[in-house]
This record gives C-alpha cells, structure tokens and sequence, in this order.
C-alpha cells in the first residue's frame, strides 16, 4: 500500500502541480468525475494489496524454511547474471501478463477477473492496481512462483518489483507526457508507455502487453494507427 500510495498519489500531485487545470480536460472534463473515478480505483487497489501482501507473507515464510531461490550473497563474477535474470523476468512477466490479459477480456470472464479496471476508461495514475481481486490474486501469485523457480538475487527481486510499480504507473498516466522526438517514436515502437496503453483502455481488443510491445506485434493486437505514427 505504501509503494501504491507513494508512486501513484505521488505521480497526480506533480501532474496536477506542473500542469494544474490542464489535467481536467485531458483526463475526464471535470473534477467531480475524476474524484469519483479515483476513489473506485483506490479502494479496488486497497483489496489488490491484500493479495499481494498475501504472496509476500508466502514468500518470507518460504524463504525462511530454504525453498526459495532466492539469495543475497554477491560476488564480481555474478554481475552478468543480475542482469540477465532481471531481464529475463521481466520478459517471461510480460508474456504472462499478455496472454492472462487477454484471456480476462473474453466476455465469459471479463465481468469476473478485469471488469472494475476499465472503470476508468481514461486512467489515472491511481488506476495502476485497480484489479479486480481474482486478478490481482493470480498477478500475485506469478511473482511468487518466479521466487521458487528461478534463481534472484534479492536485489534483483527489489528491483523488479520497483519496476512493476513505477511502470504501471507510467502506463496509466492517460496522455502522452513525453514530447515527440525520435527517441520518444524509437521507445514507443519497443515498450510500453501511457501513449501505448490508453488505446487499450478504449479499445479493448487491442495492446495487450505489460513493458513490451513484441506480443502485440506478432499476434496482431498492435493497433494500426498508433503503428503508423511511431514510424
């Protein structure tokens, strides 16, 4: 709840500090209706946090008997591997997380697993963990299945979860806050930004992915549009 509250509640304020009554007609037109919006997706990121405050109890306890392989010693020679496995992990989470997501948006399951997300149908930085808690649950219980199987250092797994945060809350700014440049077009070819995303949440059938633009690329989800102004 502290990393949610911090990097979301943090992230709205600077928006609304640097650009004030500008965010108003970007977002949702007016206050009343963004307030609304924020307070529904806080409380479903407050149920979110239990589960994955659930998976961390799990994981201490694991780690504690021995089960985990997770470890904390660290010598020069492990260097390339930090870096591989964080890399790794965030590849293998990014696949995961297309394929779930795309199988919560079949209308047999939508209303179920990932209906209370798309509240927002313009989101905010608070919408970044509004998940529904079943979702929530099996995002959950990715992460600590990742702990048993392959091997991290544990500032690795601090790191990946630092980027879990600060990236979903990036996804969920709901404009483009980077200018346009060929730095902007080069990294919105390969990975995800608000940009990427927001067509998501007006277009449920397309952008899929979690960091990276590959799955949406090779399977088809990748919208046309957005495409062709990244080129």
């Amino acid at each position: 709840m502290g990393r949610y509250f911090i990097t979301a509640g943090g992230t709205h304020w600077l928006l609304h500090l640097i650009l004030g009554e500008q965010l108003l007609d970007t977002w949702f037109g007016n206050r009343q209706q963004e307030q609304k919006a924020i307070s529904e997706d806080i409380k479903l990121s407050t149920l979110s946090a239990i589960f994955f405050a659930l998976s961390a109890a799990c994981f201490m306890g694991c780690y504690q008997l021995g089960v985990t392989r997770v470890y904390t010693q660290l010598r020069v020679q492990d260097l390339t591997y930090l870096v591989t496995s964080y890399l790794g992990v965030l590849i293998l989470q990014d696949t995961y997380f297309y394929f779930m997501h795309r199988l919560f948006h079949l209308p047999m399951l939508f209303k179920r697993f990932h209906q209370g997300h798309h509240r927002s149908r313009i989101p905010t930085p608070w919408t970044s963990f509004a998940f529904d808690p079943l979702e929530a649950a099996i995002q959950a219980f990715f992460l600590f299945c990742i702990t048993l199987i392959i091997p991290l250092h544990y500032d690795v797994l601090l790191a990946l979860l630092t980027t879990m945060t600060i990236w979903a809350v990036g996804n969920h700014l709901g404009f483009q806050i980077i200018p346009d440049s060929r730095l902007s077009r080069w990294w919105g070819r390969w990975c995800i930004g608000s940009t990427h995303h927001l067509v998501h949440h007006n277009r449920y059938s397309r952008h899929y992915g979690l960091y990276f633009t590959f799955w949406d690329k090779l399977l088809g989800t990748q919208d046309i549009n957005y495409e062709a102004k990244r080129s």
